[in-house]
Order: structure tokens, then C-alpha cells, then sequence
């Protein structure tokens, strides 16, 4: 991967806080859900529910999509980025611990919460870790994408 291409995805993974995902439910059909994120460098985590089908399914196969992107204004301002990935349980208290601290940074400032954070023992937390990206930069042509492979 070169520079620019690293920069501009590092670039859009901080400034955004939700993606979507997809994963392979039991039956084969894919389910698309919406879900915070925190990065390390080009590592994502998310957080789900201990029982959540999100966690049941990645127990099943690691394999998931996902997409980043917002609301452009102008069509030809439309940036984002896909990734085929693999989704790893955080084992490590450590490193769970550091990604509930990472959670609430990539907000402003909230008014009230009407609960504390989850502690690593109440959530499943997932390591995002990348296998092929494709940069959208519609400023450089409708629908082009660059394809980056890691």
C-alpha cells in the first residue's frame, strides 16, 4: 500500500464512528447491522451483546464486509471505504479495557448518559482486521474506487 492511499484511509476511519457490517447468519443469508467503531491504525473494534446474532455469527464463520461512508451533498463529493475483513473476539483484558476507554473519545461531549460504559465482561468485543479495501473518491470520477489489498 502506498502513502496517499494509506493517509486517505486513515484519514476517513478517523473522522467517522459508524459502520455497518455484514455478516453470514446460520441460514446463509447475510445480515447488514449498524455499529460503532473505534481504529487503532487500520484496526477497527466494535463493540455487540454477549448473545447478539452479530456474535453468533462471527463465532461461526470470521468473515465480514463492512462499509464507511456519510451523506455528501454534492454527488461528486461522495467519499467512503468497503473492506473484506476478519473479525477477532478480544481475548485480552488489556486490550478490551483500552477500547472502552477509545469508545466515549470519538464522541463530543454527551449531555448525560443514561448508563455507564460496559465493563469487558458485559459486551463482546471484536478486532476488525482487514484483508482488502476499496477507497471510494467520487471526486475523482463517478464511482471510481481504488482497490487496496493488504
Amino acid at each position: 500500500m502506498d502513502a496517499e492511499s494509506r493517509d486517505k484511509i486513515q484519514t476517513l476511519l478517523d473522522q467517522h464512528r459508524i459502520m455497518t457490517v455484514a455478516t453470514l447468519r446460520a441460514d446463509g443469508w447475510p445480515q447488514a447491522t449498524t455499529v460503532g467503531y473505534v481504529n487503532d491504525g487500520l484496526s477497527l473494534y466494535f463493540l455487540c451483546g454477549l448473545d447478539s446474532q452479530k456474535a453468533a455469527n462471527l463465532a461461526r464463520d470470521d468473515r465480514l464486509s463492512l462499509t464507511i461512508d456519510h451523506d455528501a451533498p454534492q454527488v461528486m463529493e461522495i467519499t467512503g471505504l468497503s473492506m473484506a475483513a476478519r473479525a477477532q473476539p478480544v481475548t485480552d483484558r488489556a486490550e478490551a479495557e483500552k477500547v472502552l476507554r477509545m469508545m466515549p473519545m470519538k464522541y463530543p461531549p454527551q449531555a448525560s448518559m443514561p448508563f455507564a460504559m460496559p465493563t469487558p465482561e458485559q459486551v463482546r468485543i471484536f478486532r476488525v482486521v482487514p484483508s482488502v479495501i476499496s477507497v471510494l473518491d467520487y471526486s475523482k470520477g463517478f464511482g471510481h474506487a481504488d482497490l487496496v489489498t493488504l
